[in-house]
C-alpha cells in the first residue's frame, strides 16, 4: 500500500519588511503591498489588489493596535506559491494577546470589532501560529490570477528589495 502525502506549495516570490508599530507603519503596510503585488504583476486597483490591501491594513492595524510593544516592529511578510496563492503574515512581539473569534458579531454601537470579521469574510483561509518567542504571527491566504505563481525567469525566488 503506497500513502498518498499532499505536496506542500512551494514558495517562488516572497516580500518581508519590518514596519513600526504605529498608525503610520500600518498606512504604509497597505501602500507596500499593493506596490509589490504590482511589481508581481498583479495590476493596482485590480479586486485581488483591493483585496489584499483590505486585509493587511486589518491584521496591520491590529499589530499596531493590539500587538505593540515600547521599541519592537510589526513584520509584513508576503509569499506567493506555486499554485497561485498569497499567503499575508503580519508578526508581532505580543504572543500573550491573541485574536478573538472571528465569528462573535460586535455590538452595533461598537466602533471597533471587525477587522477581523472582513479578514474571515475576504481570505480563504486565516490563522494564528505562536513562535518562536517572543512572535505571533496572524496570517491570511487568497488566491491570485493564474500564472502569478510561476517562478521568476531568473530562476530563483524575488525577495524583498528585488521587486
Amino acid at each position: 500500500m503506497t500513502a498518498q502525502h499532499a505536496q506542500t506549495p512551494a514558495i517562488v516570490r516572497t516580500f518581508r519588511q519590518q514596519l513600526s508599530s504605529t498608525r503610520r507603519g500600518a498606512r504604509l503596510a497597505r501602500r507596500l503591498a499593493a506596490q509589490q503585488l504590482d511589481a508581481w504583476s498583479v495590476p493596482y486597483g485590480s479586486d485581488t489588489s483591493d483585496t489584499v490591501s483590505l486585509i493587511v491594513s486589518e491584521l496591520a492595524a491590529n499589530a499596531a493596535l493590539h500587538g505593540r510593544t515600547r521599541g519592537r516592529d510589526f513584520r509584513l511578510t508576503l509569499a506567493v506559491t506555486d499554485d497561485d496563492r498569497l499567503r499575508i503574515e503580519v508578526s508581532d512581539t505580543r504572543p500573550e494577546r491573541l485574536p478573538t473569534a472571528a465569528d462573535q458579531t460586535p455590538s452595533p454601537h461598537s466602533e471597533s470589532g471587525r477587522g477581523l470579521l472582513l479578514v474571515r469574510a475576504l481570505a480563504d483561509r486565516w490563522g494564528v501560529r505562536e513562535g518562536p518567542p517572543p512572535l505571533k504571527t496572524v496570517w491570511a491566504e487568497v488566491p491570485l490570477p493564474s500564472g502569478t505563481g510561476r517562478a521568476p525567469k531568473c530562476g530563483r525566488p524575488v525577495t524583498s528589495g528585488e521587486g
